[in-house]
């Protein structure tokens, strides 16, 4: 990650715990009730801390161990805000809510552009990329309000047409034809040692999909769901717009191979 930019990563003791808050969840297997924006998990605890932090997955809230909000929840909280935490100062509650979702996305952007600029193959499209990244910068240092009327959605499809660029410079390196399945529906596929490499996954549905010892070195991940995907002894080294978030819902083992700077989750065997 470039020096120049915010940790990309949650740094909770520096937050509110907006994602506690601030975000609804719904009762299903990743989360054991129902809670509705704006209003705090029975679990948080008056210093921000969660009261079940050790045994989230054993109370049925597993999806709180694969959520990350890419260190949205501190810039909000400590430069967004300043250090106004929402129970000292009620009036924060309502804009504070409302700009967490948004410099989630913003962050998540600044990932995207950080690792395509370290990628050498996509040079053609880094001075456009260094562009947007200073642009999305300096949106993460607006104020609450301009936050909450930025057009998210129009900023990240400019975005990620230099990340598709970048995608397919990088991916025309590797040799050999390339599997297509972008936005594809592989729920439950039995892709147990394919040969993935360099392919498209963009968008694609891999929840529960067996891709145990598959080849997904330098494959394009942006936006795949991995929720309970076994990639248990998979070659991940490479891969293009692989997240951290995405790795957490997924199940693996030590012997999962991983781009740096990501890591194994640790409810992995």
């Amino acid at each position: 990650m470039s020096e120049s930019l915010p940790l990309l990563r949650a740094d909770c003791a520096n937050c509110f715990a907006l994602c506690c808050v601030a975000l609804p969840f719904a009762k299903s297997n990743d989360f054991a009730v129902n809670k509705p924006a704006g209003t705090p998990c029975k679990n948080l605890q008056q210093d921000f801390r969660c009261g079940i932090h050790t045994r989230l997955r054993d109370q049925g809230f597993r999806g709180c161990t694969v959520f990350d909000c890419f260190g949205a929840g501190q810039q909000v909280s400590q430069v967004t805000f300043g250090g106004r935490d929402w129970r000292a100062h009620p009036e924060t509650r309502g804009p504070m809510f409302d700009v967490f979702p948004v410099m989630r996305q913003l962050h998540e952007l600044l990932f995207y552009i950080d690792q395509a600029l370290g990628l050498p193959d996509a040079a053609p499209v880094h001075p456009g990329l260094r562009r947007l990244l200073s642009e999305t910068q300096e949106w993460t240092r607006a104020d609450a309000g301009a936050l909450a009327a930025l057009d998210v959605a129009a900023l990240r499809g400019r975005i990620n047409t230099l990340l598709l660029e970048t995608s397919e410079l990088v991916r025309a390196k590797v040799p050999g034809r390339k599997k297509n399945h972008r936005g594809a529906d592989l729920m439950g596929a039995r892709l147990s040692g394919a040969n993935l490499r360099g392919a498209n996954l963009r968008g694609a549905y891999l929840i529960a999909a067996d891709l145990s010892r598959a080849d997904l070195r330098t494959a394009d991940l942006i936006g795949a769901d991995l929720r309970d995907a076994n990639l248990r002894g998979a070659d991940l080294r490479g891969a293009v717009f692989l997240t951290q978030p995405q790795l957490n819902a997924a199940q693996g083992d030590q012997h999962t191979q991983l781009p740096t700077p990501l890591t194994h989750p640790t409810h992995w065997l």
